[in-house]
């Protein structure tokens, strides 16, 4: 759901407790795959999701994610907030974004974007990236200095992916893309504040009907949270998320290319199971660009 950035900065507010759960749920959310592989193939598509977060059966956000994949260039925007009780707490929302190339097939991002705002301030989150690897970073206001909080070095902002890239998982090959083979894969990601790695299992096909949309086959992965550097270890979210392993992720194809993204999560917390789920997912092939003729 993009999330971040994405809709998963969208829902970081600072107040009540299951606002930290959904915030850290969310999250993660948006950095659940990845690009990786590079199988010569141009191919294009475009997607329109809208998506519903909850927790305990109750609706807590909502955001939309757009994506666009051309033949040489990407883009991916998302933009999404609280609602319900906890807007009423929290008012939280946002927006974010991330851009790049396709070479050879593969999606190598060139910067991302993120702004998220509370009742109590607004952030910002830039990255610029060059073949995987952070040239630039800041975060605007520049938070204080924790001396509990892991170092994040030089060398952990090397040959990684920005949250909303590493939410497009590429599967390679020629055969059909949502199979058990999209789920054998981790991804290393740096979202401005903290470097962690996303590994997938394959746990099982299932059958899906959005609201408005896809339908049709989803591949569900088991989804492990690597904290590396740039947190804090005492915190309880991060223990408990690194602790987990029964988070799940359904990953649905963009018509017309070999990338699927992020169709449903869920993720147990003891305030209650927390889901982030599509409910309108309208993707589309789109035809080979024609060479101007003079």
């Amino acid at each position: 759901m993009p999330a971040t950035s994405h809709f998963a900065q969208n829902l970081r507010p600072a107040s009540p407790r299951p606002a930290r759960w959904l915030a850290a749920i969310c999250a993660l959310g948006l950095a659940w795959g990845l690009a990786w592989g590079a199988v010569p193939a141009a191919a294009q598509g475009k997607l329109e999701a809208q998506y519903e977060a909850s927790l305990a059966g109750i609706p807590v956000g909502k955001g939309g994610w757009n994506i666009d994949i051309q033949d040489d260039v990407f883009s991916a925007a998302a933009a999404g907030g609280t609602t319900g009780l906890l807007k009423s707490f929290t008012g939280g929302s946002g927006t974010g974004a991330s851009q790049g190339r396709v070479v050879g097939g593969a999606l190598v991002a060139t910067g991302y974007q993120a702004s998220t705002t509370t009742q109590k301030k607004t952030e910002e989150i830039r990255i610029t990236l060059d073949k995987g690897n952070v040239k630039d970073f800041a975060i605007l206001p520049e938070p204080p200095v924790d001396p509990d909080r892991i170092v994040v070095t030089d060398a952990h902002r090397r040959g990684v992916w920005d949250p909303m890239t590493a939410s497009l998982l590429r599967v390679p090959g020629t055969g059909d893309p949502v199979s058990p083979e999209a789920c054998h894969s981790s991804a290393p990601v740096f979202d401005g504040r903290m470097r962690y790695d996303l590994k997938l299992d394959f746990k099982r096909m299932e059958t899906v009907k959005a609201e408005k949309g896809y339908r049709g086959p989803v591949v569900v992965c088991a989804i492990y949270f690597v904290p590396v550097a740039g947190y804090i270890p005492d915190r309880p979210v991060i223990k408990y998320l690194a602790a987990q392993r029964n988070m799940e992720i359904a990953f649905a194809p963009v018509a017309g290319t070999r990338i699927l993204v992020p169709f449903w999560l869920k993720v147990p917390t003891p305030l209650g199971p927390a889901m982030l789920e599509a409910t309108s997912f309208i993707t589309t092939a789109q035809p080979p660009r024609v060479a101007k003729t003079q």
